[in-house]
């Protein structure tokens, strides 16, 4: 096996192969951190240019957009309180609020360095239990898939800010937009005479108008406040302060070890991703830490778990694909066409008739990440300086590149009016104090909920079947204990009826 990795090496280090790394992961940060552009769509523009080229180059050209994807979201989350990409949407909770109270350069070091970490533990991960992570995946079928999707669920009462009941309502609610279209069976469900609804919502809109609209109709509103002066901007100046940012990861370092970890084996599940790895890393970051009801502040904690988890993912999302022929998303079936390209088929065989390939793909991976870490440090200031931007210039520009995404996608105007009829939807709630990750949430995941149920149902009629399979039993497990935990951790934090209100939260209340 030595030699096949020294094989690696020398493949993936010459130089034509090292600047298509370079290439790609400036290029999929770019994507990443312009909401509404996503990996995805990224991964998709860069596929053509692979066509020409041999399978390790290609490969390497699209792990670079991979690894710069999945980091390049942060940017937009901390600097304008928009995820550039679904899988940094718990970035935001705590990177924005960081940023506005003037350490924008502290949020992006820590994001930055975290996504480093992150993939490099998912590297080390796919090559030392990659073989076990893919034999154990093998075990994964409806039952227990759906069971998965149910315990990341029960996160929305932990996700919900302490509004538990509007959190659920907001998830049930997100549940219901991903049954609008098409069942399996080829029928129409609450389509209301709408011709276009009989596709379904896209994500994509429905998640750049719940979260981009809705940030940007607040930065007009605080615009105007600060025009009447009832609001000081806060000091937006990067500059990062690495002894600050080594001391909070060192302090974090369990945390960034468990996150990462969380990343890679959710990675390497199929039907998962980097969404479910955010949404799951910050939960349990927020279960383990000693001051929970400090996230959502602009803590280091959230951004560390966020960052450090959906980087994960990149390495772990090849276990299935490379051993099992088996992509967990889109991306990957993306990278799973560049090899049937080739003429070379994923699957078990793989690891004995292309071992230089597995290794390089191990070797681009890594010198993505140190590609990452460099470039991100050297431009991250170019990239925040979009803050400074006045938000006369910036809402409308923002606003236009969300538009542009959205219809992207399908080539669909439809699409567009989705985005800004989400929009209004968001910020409506967001007014009425209704969290929206659980909605987002619900959308995420609905889709997949009901295509697995259905599925587990065609195999075996009994719904007994999904609680006597042992590992499906066992995330029924973790979804009860996480909603005990988040109920007492509620309680905890609502406020007892001798509680004074302070008089300026009061204030607020009333106006």
């Amino acid at each position: 096996m030595g030699q096949f990795f020294i094989q690696a090496i020398g493949e993936v280090s010459n130089l034509s192969t090292l600047l298509l790394i370079t290439i790609g992961v400036i290029f999929g940060i770019i994507g990443g951190c312009i909401p509404g552009f996503t990996i995805t769509m990224s991964i998709l523009v860069a596929f053509p240019f692979t066509f020409a080229m041999d399978p390790i180059n290609g490969l390497a050209l699209m792990i670079g957009v991979f690894v710069g994807g999945y980091s390049g979201g942060l940017i937009s989350g901390v600097m304008l309180g928009i995820p550039g990409t679904p899988s940094s949407i718990t970035t935001v909770y705590d990177g924005y609020p960081m940023a506005q109270k003037g350490e924008p350069g502290r949020a992006l070091g820590i994001g930055v360095i975290a996504s480093f970490i992150g993939t490099i533990v998912s590297v080390f991960v796919l090559i030392i239990f990659g073989p076990l992570i893919a034999k154990f995946s093998l075990n994964f079928r409806p039952w227990e898939i759906t069971a998965l999707i149910i315990f990341t669920l029960t996160l929305v009462a932990s996700l919900s800010n302490g509004a538990m009941i509007k959190g659920l309502i907001a998830a049930a609610f997100g549940l219901f937009i991903a049954t609008i279209g098409l069942d399996r069976s080829g029928n129409l469900r609450f389509d209301f005479g709408v011709s276009e609804f009989s596709a379904g919502f896209e994500m994509l809109p429905v998640m750049i108008g719940v979260f981009a609209f809705s940030q940007l109709m607040s930065n007009v509103q605080k615009l105007k406040k600060d025009k009447e002066g009832k609001s000081k901007q806060p000091d937006m100046k990067v500059d990062i302060p690495y002894r600050q940012i080594g001391k909070d990861l060192w302090s974090q370092k369990i945390n960034t070890l468990r996150s990462a970890l969380i990343g890679s084996v959710i990675g390497a599940l199929p039907g998962t991703g980097g969404s479910v790895a955010n949404f799951v890393s910050y939960d349990q970051s927020k279960k383990f830490s000693k001051h929970p009801d400090k996230y959502g502040e602009g803590i280091p904690d959230g951004i560390i778990a966020s960052e450090s988890s959906n980087n994960a993912v990149a390495g772990g999302a090849f276990i299935p694909t490379l051993a099992l022929g088996i992509p967990g998303d889109l991306v990957m079936a993306i990278m799973m066409g560049v090899l049937i390209l080739h003429g070379i088929t994923p699957g078990p065989l793989m690891f004995q008739e292309h071992p230089v390939l597995i290794g390089a793909i191990y070797v681009s991976l890594f010198v993505g990440a140190i590609v990452m870490l460099a470039s991100q440090f050297l431009l991250i200031r170019y990239f925040a300086k979009i803050s400074l931007v006045p938000q006369q210039i910036l809402v409308p520009i923002v606003l236009m590149l969300c538009a542009v995404g959205a219809f992207a996608l399908n080539n669909n105007v439809f699409d567009i009016w989705i985005l800004f009829g989400f929009g209004i939807i968001g910020y409506l709630l967001s007014k009425a104090d209704v969290p929206l990750t659980p909605l987002i949430l619900g959308v995420v995941l609905g889709h997949n909920l009901e295509n697995q149920i259905f599925r587990a149902l065609e195999l075996d009629p009994s719904w007994i079947t999904f609680f006597t399979r042992p590992l499906a039993l066992v995330f029924f497990g973790f979804a009860l204990l996480s909603i005990i935990i988040s109920i007492k951790q509620n309680r905890k934090a609502a406020p007892t009826p001798g509680d004074a209100i302070d008089e300026d939260d009061e204030g607020k209340k009333i106006s």
